[in-house]
């Protein structure tokens, strides 16, 4: 019996983690495999972060919105990196969602809800947060009708840590790309 290497895990990205570069700082062996839709949720910017902003949920809604992100293959030795950056145990959890993809495809994929005790709707995101998504949004060509509606049309706030924010702003690059 011949083993190789395990398969690789995949995981629904729809928030800053669909920018594969900020993804790849957390997880290296991540590839891009196109865009999918997790049915009857809604994009928000409600999960409270450590930082007191609102960072994004794919929340159960229960009619017909989606949420679209992108599927990653990855290792899945590299997961308790992923787990580490979306504090699991502390806003996040893991969740197994069926997703679908461009091809109309059904897939059981890995990605991360926020818990109810982490939700504010009073919350805002900060504008790097919002740009990394918007970033990711448009390097893997989400509809420009859903970026405009669900990502773009977001109030967002000025980060009062200026060290943080010109950090996360370097890592980003041009967010129009």
């Amino acid at each position: 019996m011949e083993t190789g290497p395990p398969e690789p895990a995949v995981y629904f990205a729809y928030g800053s983690n669909m920018s594969t570069d900020r993804l790849r700082k957390r997880m290296p062996s991540c590839k891009p495999l196109g865009i999918a839709a997790l049915p009857n949720h809604a994009l928000r910017f409600h999960k409270r972060s450590k930082d007191k902003s609102g960072k994004c949920n794919a929340f159960p809604s229960g009619n017909d919105n989606s949420v679209i992100g992108v599927l990653f293959a990855f290792d899945p030795a590299e997961r308790a990196k992923l787990d580490e950056a979306e504090g699991v145990g502390s806003g996040y959890e893991h969740a197994m969602v069926t997703v679908i993809n461009e091809k109309g495809r059904r897939r059981k994929v890995l990605t991360y809800l926020a818990t109810s005790d982490y939700i504010d709707e009073s919350l805002k995101p900060y504008s790097w947060y919002k740009d990394f998504v918007l970033a990711g949004g448009k390097e893997h060509g989400l509809p420009p009708e859903y970026i405009a509606e669900y990502i773009q049309s977001v109030e967002a706030i000025e980060d009062p840590n200026k060290t943080r924010d010109k950090k996360q702003r370097a890592t980003l690059g041009d967010p129009g790309r």
